[in-house]
């Protein structure tokens, strides 16, 4: 029998702890790693996340996973992202710098199945991290920040809530040509979750 599949490898029923109508959210774990190595070694899902493009090895991605495993999560948490009709893992998304007292994050989001771009799939697990962060943790503004030649994860971003609060001009590199760092941001008072709450509080 030949050797499986990274989406074989990822575990056959998920935990999920969130769920959506497009997509559902459970914890990461150690099985996604073959998956996340595959999409760290994906030119085109790199250049869009603004990662380094370069070979990442399996060892780098469980070196990766032990660190976060150890780290103290009080100020970070971080979902893998499946498709909700056969619960195959498709992305990471998560909030990290997660300031309590003020009540900010930055939140971040990988759709790593290219098969799963231009579906929904990133604006409705956006939406459903805002509904956590505003819901859930107490967080009252969430800011991220992406490129301007990523028009793609602009409009998901505005779909989902948050707005373009400014601009880093030419402040990122790619070869010889020069891009905007756009900064975006969402407010619990301007939120509304389009779909079902993910929880309904008394």
């Amino acid at each position: 029998m030949g050797q499986a599949e990274p989406e074989q490898q990822a575990q056959e029923k998920p935990t999920i702890n969130i769920v959506g109508v497009k997509v559902a959210l459970g914890p990461f774990h150690k099985g996604l790693l073959p998956l996340f190595t595959k999409w760290d070694n994906d030119f085109d899902v790199c250049f869009l996340s603004g990662d380094p493009l370069r070979p990442v090895t399996k060892e780098t991605s469980e070196t990766y996973y032990d660190n976060y495993s150890k780290e103290e999560q009080r100020n970070r948490v971080q979902f893998a992202i499946y498709e909700q009709a056969r619960l195959r893992p498709i992305g990471l998304t998560g909030l990290r710098r997660m300031d309590y007292k003020n009540g900010t994050a930055e939140f971040g989001i990988l759709i790593g199945e290219k098969d799963c771009w231009d579906k929904g799939f990133g604006t409705e697990a956006t939406i459903l991290m805002l509904d956590y962060g505003f819901t859930v943790l107490g967080l009252h503004n969430i800011m991220l920040e992406t490129y301007s030649y990523n028009e793609r994860a602009i409009k998901a971003y505005l779909r989902a809530g948050f707005r373009i609060i400014g601009r880093r001009r030419e402040a990122h590199r790619w070869g010889n040509k020069l891009y905007d760092d756009v900064i975006m941001d969402c407010l619990s008072t301007e939120f509304h979750n389009p779909i079902k709450p993910i929880l309904e509080l008394p």
